[in-house]
Formats: C-alpha cells, sequence, structure tokens
C-alpha cells in the first residue's frame, strides 16, 4: 500500500504532496479529478523516477489561498515549489487541468525543466467564438461525463455512497477547485495559444485517442503551437489516459526523455 502523501508548506501554503520512487525528479500535474496515492500510473513513474505528486491548492486536501483565482497562480505556485525544494533537470508531465498548468509553467521559465509531456490538456481556444472546443463539463450528468471522457466509462465510475466522507469531501473540492480556476474563461487562457512558442524543452503530446471531451484536432492544434512538440497517441484511452493506461502512459514517457 501506498504511503498517505506528506504536507508541506510553499510560501506559507500548506499541501499535499505524495513522493515515491528515486532518481531523477518528475513532477506530476494531476487532473482535475485529482490524484490519490496508490494511482497506478504514480507506481509505474516511479519504477524509474523520483515522482512528487502535489495536490493543486484547493484540491484534496490542500489549501486554498484566498488570493488564488487562476491557473496562473497555481503556475507561479509550482515554480516556486521547484525552487524551495531545488528541483534540477525536471521532467513536468500534466494530465487535463494538470497540463494547462504545466504548460503556463513552461512559457514562464523552464530554468529548472528538462522535457514537458502534456495529456490530453486543456487551456487554449483552437476554433472561433461561435464554436465550443471543449464540453462544458458542469452542464452535463456524471453519467455522461463518464461517457464523453473515459475509453471504458467504467474506469472513472465511483461511488460516492460507499465512500469515507474525507474521500467524497476531497471529490467535492476538486470539483470546486476546477470551477474556481477555469470557469471564465472556459477551461482555457485566451493568451496561452500565442506564447507556447515560448516552451524550449522537448515536449511530447499524449493523446487518449477516445477522448470526447476534447478532439484529437484540438490536440494536434495545441501540439502544433509547441515549437518540436511531439504527438503521441494512446488508442485504448480518452481524456485520462494515465487512469485507463498507466503502463502505456509512462513507457510512452520513458521513450521520450531516454537517460534524462
Amino acid at each position: 500500500m501506498a504511503a498517505a502523501p506528506d504536507l508541506v508548506a510553499v510560501r506559507d501554503i500548506q499541501i499535499e504532496l505524495i513522493e515515491q520512487g528515486a532518481g531523477r525528479p518528475l513532477l506530476f500535474l494531476h487532473a482535475g479529478i485529482g490524484i490519490e496515492a496508490d494511482a497506478p500510473v504514480l507506481a509505474r513513474l516511479a519504477a524509474r523516477r523520483r515522482v512528487l505528486a502535489p495536490t493543486h491548492p484547493g484540491f484534496g486536501r490542500s489549501e486554498l489561498p484566498k488570493s488564488f483565482d487562476t491557473v496562473d497562480d497555481v503556475a507561479y505556485f509550482y515554480l516556486d515549489l521547484l525552487d524551495q525544494l531545488d528541483l534540477r533537470d525536471v521532467v513536468v508531465v500534466g494530465v487535463s487541468l494538470g497540463g494547462w498548468i504545466a504548460a503556463e509553467i513552461a512559457i514562464k521559465s523552464s530554468a529548472r525543466i528538462s522535457h514537458l509531456v502534456l495529456a490530453n490538456p486543456v487551456g487554449i481556444k483552437v476554433g472561433d467564438r461561435e464554436h465550443r472546443d471543449i464540453v462544458d463539463i458542469f452542464a452535463i450528468t456524471e453519467d455522461e461525463f463518464l461517457a464523453l471522457a473515459y475509453y471504458n466509462a467504467t474506469a472513472g465510475k465511483r461511488d460516492y455512497k460507499s465512500l469515507p466522507d474525507a474521500e467524497v469531501k476531497a471529490a467535492a473540492r476538486n470539483r470546486e477547485a476546477t470551477a474556481r480556476y477555469a470557469w471564465s474563461p472556459y477551461m482555457h487562457h485566451p493568451k496561452l495559444k500565442g506564447r507556447l512558442h515560448r516552451i524550449t524543452v522537448p515536449t511530447l503530446m499524449l493523446w487518449g485517442l477516445h477522448d470526447r471531451l476534447l478532439s484529437e484536432a484540438y490536440g494536434r492544434a495545441y501540439c502544433d503551437a509547441i515549437p518540436g512538440a511531439l504527438f503521441a497517441p494512446i488508442a485504448s484511452a480518452g481524456h485520462f489516459p494515465h487512469v485507463e493506461e498507466p503502463d502505456q502512459f509512462a513507457e510512452k514517457i520513458f521513450a521520450f526523455v531516454g537517460g534524462s
């Protein structure tokens, strides 16, 4: 059984931090659904890396500062975390909302980053103002969300009635914090696409092909906006490939970073 997360303070903001494995560092930035210490993907990545998987401010059991209300705030917070822990040559991996955060980090500073991996990230606008790029997750039922987000909907199914109160509260905070950071403009920063050229580290775009919250065209446009970025599909996965295909997810990352 995986060890419980530690509590760490960054700029007097206390968050949960899962740490597993040894070796060169990998920062895993979770999606809006959160992350737990026993997530299979963390074990796969920790087999070859020192994995640090924080719970974003306001998510799970991490503190939410009153001043935090944008993804920008979270990105700067993680730059401070990298400085505080003096992490160098970090592989930064972000999924969905975590991918947006990772991209915002990389356009600001890649001084401590060796590689960037974005998996089905949100964060940019691809279509015109009359067309929605990203399904409104706050306007659909849980079952509809599962059907759109997963290749196999049962992969994301949770019986909230049987979960401990602490886990139900954490899930509610995840949803609330996602809305806080990404409600308006919905799931994107209007200026991010035009700043992606500032990403200068090798970048991999992992894409679960059965994602119906986003389209493959969206993912390829995102990838094309980052200089030299590589697009790598994962066939039997949707919006959360780290959940449905943790082995493929990890192996594609290791193949990309090599011995770096």
